[in-house]
């Protein structure tokens, strides 16, 4: 990945809202720029992604990522952090209102001149509820349990590259059921066992099994999303 004046790293992770499936932020390793140090990077911060051919370009400069809030990778992403990265960004809150960004369906900035003036106004309280976030890394290596039993296991995500929702699972069903791999929309998600690394959805082994097979899309076919 780039920033407006170089180079910052690479991909790790991204961390998503459970509740909406909203990708928050994507954790990107800084490799030997900062000694390895992970640092969030929001929705916000990125342009056009159909105009990123090789590697995604974010409209910060590497001191401001440098000057970010820390994280600590081995805690929860509290909301009292929350409040205070998108308080050194000026980024509105999405926790505040009802939309997946909280007064929009995508991530925007307004202009200096147009944003709030008050910080509980602007950022939301920091003692409201911590956020359920989580990680797609770590969900990639779940098994999917049907209302039937168990089939196969996430592979991958398939992220709206205008609003970062994530619209599919991707499936893959094993070698007893063809081995092949299935779109699994979170509308079909009853709950995650995070306890037993295993996602609960509503339909049974032979309608995912019935399911069409999915296919990557062609390049010129990728317009609305991305893979994570």
């Amino acid at each position: 990945m780039r920033a407006s004046d170089g180079e910052i790293g690479h991909v790790e992770d991204f961390y998503f809202d459970d509740q909406k499936w909203g990708v928050r932020y994507v954790v990107v390793d800084t490799g030997s720029w900062l000694s390895g140090r992970l640092v969030l990077i929001s929705p916000h911060a990125f342009g056009n992604l159909h105009e990123c051919r090789d590697f995604p370009i974010v409209e910060l400069t590497r001191k401001q990522i440098e000057n970010s809030p820390p994280i600590e990778t081995h805690k929860p992403v509290s909301r009292q952090y929350e409040a205070e990265y998108y308080g050194y960004y000026g980024y509105p809150s999405y926790w505040n209102g009802i939309e997946l960004w909280g007064g929009a369906g995508f991530p925007v900035v307004p202009p200096p001149d147009l944003r709030p003036g008050g910080e509980e106004s602007r950022f939301g309280s920091s003692d409201s509820e911590d956020p359920h976030l989580r990680s797609t890394k770590e969900l990639a290596a779940y098994y999917i349990h049907a209302s039937d039993g168990e089939i196969g296991h996430v592979t991958d995500f398939m992220i709206d590259d205008t609003s970062w929702e994530i619209r599919h699972l991707i499936v893959e069903t094993g070698h007893w059921f063809a081995g092949k791999e299935i779109a699994i929309s979170p509308a079909h998600i009853d709950w995650i066992s995070y306890e037993e690394s295993k996602v609960f959805v509503t339909m049974t082994k032979q309608s995912i099994v019935d399911a069409p097979e999915f296919h990557v899309p062609s390049p010129s076919g990728r317009s609305h999303y991305a893979s994570a």
